[in-house]
């Protein structure tokens, strides 16, 4: 087969997740991307030289990317040979998502620059590196993608969402009382309906 699709996780996630694709991109190699990222700025390193040893042979790749998955595959890889993206719940706006967690928090700007990283209730680390980091890097991608989003999710809101969406030109399909992690056997299936639509 000389077409590959690579699915890059989320933040708990694992390369095995890559299987679920794999009927319905039967004429296509499906591989899970095995990374060790936790930052930005550790994706920018790695991913392309993971992306580069996996896709070399193949004339056509396209990405399924979920969550800060794809959040750091616009950082890292937005000058690669991709054909198209799908991307599950992205993280758009990483700049908000990181200030609504200081709000939800309680942290000031001030205070995160003065302690340089906080430790929060609900189990997120806020950092002011990745804060600046997100600032002073903005996201420039124009690679066809298509979006799905749960009307749900908690991270980011339908706002950001069809903002960033219509920047980039992407479609976006919002499944109506879905989450921002798809995992239901309902969920699935609309994810697999909504990728099939676009193959």
């Amino acid at each position: 087969m000389n077409k590959a699709i690579i699915y890059i996780h989320g933040k708990g996630g694992s390369l095995e997740e890559a299987a679920h694709y794999e009927p319905l991109f039967n004429d296509h190699d499906v591989i899970g991307f095995d990374y060790t990222s936790q930052f930005p700025w550790e994706a920018k390193e790695e991913f392309p030289t993971l992306f580069d040893a996996v896709c070399r042979n193949y004339e056509s790749v396209a990405v399924i990317a979920n969550s800060i998955g794809a959040y750091f595959t616009m950082n890292a890889l937005s000058e690669k040979r991709i054909e198209k993206a799908y991307f599950i719940s992205p993280v758009v706006n990483m700049e908000k998502l990181i200030t609504d967690m200081m709000m939800w928090a309680n942290v000031t700007e001030d205070e995160l620059h003065t302690k340089k990283e906080i430790q929060t209730d609900f189990g997120e680390t806020l950092s002011w590196e990745y804060l600046c980091y997100v600032r002073e890097h903005s996201i420039k991608w124009k690679i066809p993608t298509h979006i799905l989003y749960g009307e749900k999710d908690n991270l980011t809101d339908y706002e950001t969402m069809s903002y960033f969406s219509n920047q980039i030109d992407a479609t976006l399909t919002v499944m109506k009382n879905g989450e921002h992690w798809f995992h239901t056997e309902k969920q699935m299936e609309f994810l697999d309906n909504w990728i099939i639509q676009f193959i």
